[in-house]
């Protein structure tokens, strides 16, 4: 492939930045979802390693694929791909054995819908639309260097799986939610109808598939990069004591609503209810930006000429705002306020809702930090770009916070 045909090939990608503008080989753009080029008919696949939709040549073993014309890595396609789940997505030869085929987003899956249920055919094409969104957050998770491993084949302890249900007719209906690892999802939430009449009786702004799963990862990582860490005790100066009872939490927000002043420090309402509930929240905004921000770099997207009205937040607003990546973070912030704002005006243009109908006080700025350095030090000891000596600085450093 001349890397001249590829507008993407010279821009360059920070640390845990997902690349989300492909190309084939034929040099025409291809999408995240797609399995073959609708130009040239190459056959795809998406690599969740190097975070690549690659462009893929036959090799002389059925179902056996290399990148294109290249001697690199042999791959099998996802058991899923020929199912409703539709999935595009590679597994390195060597794994196919050990998972039955499944690929890296698949194999998290314990319970998926009954596609043979007579009464309800719709089934699959719901379960679809929810793998197409779980793969969006499993690509984001592995390029933001969080573990992600298989409750079920990988790790058995500390793994993460879904269940996607759908409750019997006339029976109890399913709770959407996460309990140990495991991501409980109401199949009927892949309804659109079904979605927006949940919307509209809950007074939410703001309702996808790609945020109940943002929502409830986030409770998995709370579980994973928090609790039984340093990090607790700064997550409870910032966003609460998580050991008050939650259910009592639950229960007083449904009878009494949020605060009336929530809108100065939480994201949400939802995000009042309970410390768990804000981080969550939280989470959820933190992934929404990055994947944002990220696919308007992909795409070229440059606001340097743009004519908008726009006060930046200053360090004061930072949880930490000494912190060596301060400035960075702070410019990512920016960035994204900036982009919501031509977002929200292009959405109105056409009529529609505003894609992010939300607003970043200044101390969800300082909470969404926090969840940066949480993250951020995750990636570090993952990638092992930190020494030893420089992780127990980074520690030292983190335990001056709040």
């Amino acid at each position: 492939m001349n890397p001249s045909s590829n507008p993407t090939a010279d821009r360059q990608y920070s640390p845990g930045q997902r690349v989300r503008a492909f190309n084939c080989q034929c040099g025409n753009p291809v999408f995240f979802r797609n399995s073959t080029c609708l130009s040239c008919g190459t056959a795809l696949g998406y690599e969740p390693t190097q975070a690549q939709l690659l462009p893929l040549s036959p090799t002389d073993e059925p179902d056996v694929w290399v990148p294109w014309q290249s001697d690199g890595p042999r791959y099998r396609s996802c058991a899923n791909r020929d199912t409703p789940a539709a999935c595009n997505w590679l597994v390195p030869q060597e794994e196919v054995e050990a998972h039955a085929g499944l690929c890296r987003a698949c194999r998290l899956n314990r319970t998926i819908p009954d596609l043979n249920d007579a009464q309800h055919p719709e089934n699959g094409e719901l379960w679809g639309r929810i793998e197409l969104a779980k793969r969006r957050l499993v690509s984001a998770l592995l390029v933001m260097g969080l573990p992600v491993a298989s409750r079920e084949t990988e790790d058995t302890e500390r793994g993460l799986m879904f269940d996607f249900l759908r409750a019997p007719d006339g029976g109890p209906p399913v709770m959407t939610g996460h309990d140990d690892g495991l991501i409980t999802l109401n199949l009927i939430e892949a309804d659109d109808v079904h979605r927006e009449q949940a919307r509209t009786n809950m007074n939410e702004p703001y309702r996808t598939l790609v945020g109940h799963l943002r929502h409830e990862v986030g409770h998995y990582y709370w579980d994973r990069l928090v609790f039984d860490t340093p990090w607790l005790e700064r997550f409870r100066a910032l966003f609460g004591d998580e050991t008050q009872d939650y259910g009592d939490s639950l229960k007083q927000y449904y009878e009494n609503g949020p605060p009336a002043d929530w809108a100065l420090g939480y994201v949400s309402a939802y995000a009042t209810s309970h410390p768990w509930e804000d981080w969550a929240e939280c989470w959820a905004h933190y992934m929404h930006m990055s994947d944002m921000v990220d696919t308007a770099s992909s795409y070229g997207l440059s606001l340097d000429q743009a004519r908008l009205e726009f006060k930046p937040f200053l360090h004061d607003v930072l949880y930490q705002p000494d912190h060596p990546g301060a400035d960075k973070y702070l410019a990512f912030i920016n960035h994204w306020a900036e982009l919501t704002m031509l977002m929200n005006g292009m959405a109105r243009a056409m009529g529609q809702p505003d894609i992010y109908p939300f607003v970043l006080a200044h101390q969800v700025v300082a909470k969404l930090q926090f969840i940066h350095l949480v993250v951020s030090e995750e990636r570090h000891r993952n990638d092992g770009d930190v020494s030893g000596e420089a992780q127990s600085q980074s520690q030292s450093q983190s335990q001056t916070m709040g």
